[in-house]
């Protein structure tokens, strides 16, 4: 079970998949402004990715996952050293999903950036019609 640490902060550690047994050394802190994931025994990890660069969120389930009753929650962000970050086999993970969603929109918001994708759009040469050469 995701343990809410507070009223916005979620820590959850990474499962077997084989009958969902939290026997790993990962654990996944996703708080209001940061999700961190500490990994390892004897050489500890530690990466942070602040919550307003978190893009998109994905939840993907595998069969042998839903048996479990586990998840694995992908965020795509614009962090340089983990482009796409992965909270592997976590109970509860649509919640923690939803939460990641909501609270990165919120954080954007606050800092007020913007994802700004130029999707299909055409190249503008010549706004006024007067030419280049001017």
């Amino acid at each position: 079970m995701a343990e809410m640490m507070s009223e916005d902060q979620y820590m959850e550690r990474k499962r077997w998949v084989f009958l969902g047994l939290p026997f790993t050394f990962t654990t996944y802190h996703v708080a209001e402004n940061v999700i961190t994931i500490d990994s390892g025994f004897f050489r500890k990890v530690e990466n942070d990715c602040y919550m307003y660069k978190v893009q998109d969120v994905e939840l993907v389930a595998t069969f042998f996952e839903r048996i479990a009753g586990l998840g694995t929650v992908i965020c795509y962000t614009g962090d340089t050293t983990h482009p796409k970050l992965m909270l592997e086999h976590i109970k509860n993970a649509k919640t923690i999903k939803n939460y990641i969603l909501e609270a990165s929109e919120n954080a954007r918001m606050k800092r007020r950036t913007l994802n700004t994708l130029n999707i299909g759009a055409e190249a503008m040469d010549d706004m006024d019609g007067a030419g280049l050469d001017e």
